[in-house]
């Protein structure tokens, strides 16, 4: 089981990038200004229950996250692309580094798109779509 100590800065940057992105891209697919705030705290109130209670000291790093990477003003398009990337450039790094905590952080980063799309009045097909794609990132 690894630990933040066991990456370097940068790649343990981009991991809690690529998990706030993945609660943040699914926000932005189907905006409403009213939603956003529920869905922020959504992904809020999810990172910080992990911290606090996943068996995985892994996960308990990662969820410690504190800022998305991205500006407030950050583009649909820019939020989506740099996640994506940085999904699969953690993959890579998971899989030479840590391979036993890749499937730890694919079902955080998974959980995580699944409660933001939950927090405000149930999943919307844009947020389905965004999910897969996560999905595939995470695959690939």
């Amino acid at each position: 089981m690894s630990t933040k100590t066991d990456f370097t800065e940068d790649e343990w940057k981009l991991m809690q990038k690529s998990v706030m992105g993945a609660g943040m891209l699914v926000s932005v697919a189907d905006r409403d200004f009213t939603d956003s705030f529920g869905e922020a705290t959504a992904l809020a109130k999810f990172l910080r229950q992990q911290h606090e209670t996943s068996e995985s000291v892994f996960v308990r790093d990662l969820a410690a996250a504190h800022g998305s990477g991205f500006g407030l003003t950050a583009s649909q398009q820019k939020v989506e692309t740099e996640t994506l990337d940085a999904l699969r450039s953690s993959v890579t790094t998971l899989t030479e580094k840590s391979p036993e905590d890749l499937d730890a952080y694919r079902q955080l980063v998974l959980d995580v798109a699944t409660a933001v799309a939950e927090a405000k009045g149930g999943v919307k097909p844009a947020e389905t779509a965004v999910i897969e794609s996560i999905r595939g990132a995470l695959d690939s």
